[in-house]
Formats: C-alpha cells, structure tokens, sequence
C-alpha cells in the first residue's frame, strides 16, 4: 500500500490512456509506472444462534428460575454475549412447563 505523502490515506491507482496514476481524495495525484493494485479483502463472520426447540432442549441444563408467566420453578438456561466483550452476558430462560422464555441481564 502507498500512502498520500499530503493528507495520510490510502492511495488508490487511476489509469487514463496508457498513464498511469495513483490519486488521493484530497487532490493529491502523480504518475507512476508501476503495476500496483489495491485490494481489499472482507472476511464475513457469521455467528450461529441455537433456537431451542423441543427436540433439543434436553442439551440445556436446568435452574431454579421461576418463570414470570406460569410461575413453574424450573427452567433450561444459556448464556449469550450480546452487549460489548467487556460486559457480563445475557442469561437467557426456558420453562420446562410452559415454553415462555425470558432474559437476565445480571
């Protein structure tokens, strides 16, 4: 990668004709003969979220939690990171009896 020498950004290459050029956002431009491209490459991360459904709710451990619409006092229970990395993680519920679920954010 080059550099603007005026402002600091990330040169990019413009061809007009058989001239070659890199040039800045900030008007910065000179000729160069030079074979350079600039890529850029993403990396798409997908984080997969486990709905909890009849036939797996047995993977999730139990608590003694009550739940606020059946008042059952058992529940499975996960843990997702939902806010920022230096914050605690969200504590998700599931009654046994009803299915309602909720959320802990202590």
């Amino acid at each position: 990668m080059i550099f603007c020498p005026k402002c600091g950004s990330i040169l990019k290459t413009e061809k007009k004709g058989k001239k070659k050029y890199v040039v800045c956002s900030c008007g910065y431009k000179k000729e160069t003969d030079e074979g350079m491209r600039l890529k850029e490459k993403y990396e798409h991360k997908t984080e997969k979220t486990e709905v909890v459904d009849k036939e797996k709710e047995n993977i999730h451990p139990e608590a003694e939690e009550k739940c606020p619409k059946c008042d059952n006092n058992k529940a499975y229970f996960w843990t997702v990171q939902t806010r920022g990395g230096d914050e605690s993680s969200t504590k998700f519920f599931k009654c046994t009896k009803c299915g309602h679920t909720w959320r802990d954010y202590s």
